[in-house]
């Protein structure tokens, strides 16, 4: 019997564009759900994060019967070692947005997410030795003009922008060399995350971690970060499955703009002359290389085999 899904099942565009915009918007606004949790201090947090997310993940996979793959991708030494540094990656990728929204940095962290894809191109040229068509090429060398005139103009290398560009990308490639489920990988990595959590929990000295002092409010809303984190996991994996890619390419764009309109608009964080011009660098490279992804899919395959 095949297994192919029927013939109306590939690309339902409106299903797929409705999670896609669930799984960026919910991205985009996540700032404003970790300012509710600004009393707790980043490093704690993120380590509670971890925590909640392994207890839903887990509880998740156990409710859709699909625990058992978790299991066995627990006992594959092959599988173990890179997910366990793609952990490591998610973990730091979470603390370094956690504090930059805890001061006031979300401005920061918008720009880090506009330039992830064109550090995801970078690294499939210096990792996976891909040939970047000269557009591309373009594109990331007109976003270097934007870091290079931030660093210049604004007081120095947007660490927190480099750090989550960076960190998300090696992600996405540790993650692209593991052929498991976006959920089963989710939760196999809060599997190694969470001893971490509670080891680095353990160690504080007695009295000092936030949370046991909190409000009711502080621990309803910290209690709920495990689904604020899978969420839009979930609707993102949906959404790939029923989309082209290059639709997924454009619409990532909505999150660090929604971020960028909260941290402006919303939080009042200072948005200057410089920052449009960083920023224009920026939405300059994203163009080119947008516009070069579209015309590249629309070539007949042996034109692209021929580059």
């Amino acid at each position: 019997m095949s297994t192919d899904p029927p013939p109306s099942a590939p690309m339902n565009t409106a299903a797929g564009t409705a999670f896609a915009l669930a799984a960026y918007g919910l991205w985009g606004l996540m700032p404003a759900y970790w300012k509710q949790l600004a009393p707790i201090p980043s490093a704690e947090l993120t380590a509670w994060r971890a925590l909640c997310s392994a207890a839903f993940g887990i509880g998740l996979l156990i409710v859709v019967r699909r625990s058992h793959e978790l299991v066995r991708a627990l006992r594959s030494a092959r599988g173990a070692l890179p997910i366990a540094l793609s952990a490591a990656l998610l973990g730091a990728n979470w603390l370094v947005f956690i504090f930059a929204v805890q001061t006031d940095r979300i401005t920061d962290t918008s720009l880090g997410y506009y330039v992830n894809p064109l550090v995801s191109v970078a690294l499939g040229f210096a990792v996976l030795r891909e040939r970047l068509r000269p557009a591309q090429w373009a594109a990331v060398a007109v976003a270097a003009a934007g870091v290079a005139w931030w660093t210049a103009r604004l007081g120095g290398l947007p660490w927190i922008s480099a750090a989550l560009a960076v960190s998300f990308a090696l992600y996405g490639l540790v993650r692209k060399l593991v052929p498991i489920s976006s959920l089963v990988g989710f939760a196999l990595e809060m599997s190694f995350l969470a001893p971490l959590a509670l080891l680095f929990l353990a160690l504080q000295p007695a009295g000092s971690l936030a949370l046991p002092g909190a409000s009711t409010a502080v621990d309803l809303w910290l209690a709920a970060s495990g689904l604020v984190t899978a969420a839009p996991l979930v609707f993102f994996a949906s959404a790939t499955r029923r989309l082209p890619l290059i639709a997924i390419g454009i619409l990532q764009y909505i999150s660090p703009s929604l971020a960028l309109l909260l941290a402006v608009l919303w939080y009042g964080e200072p948005f200057t002359r410089d920052h449009a011009i960083a920023f224009g660098f920026v939405a300059v490279a994203l163009a080119i290389f947008t516009l070069d992804a579209l015309r590249a899919t629309r070539e007949p395959f042996p034109a692209r085999l021929h580059r």
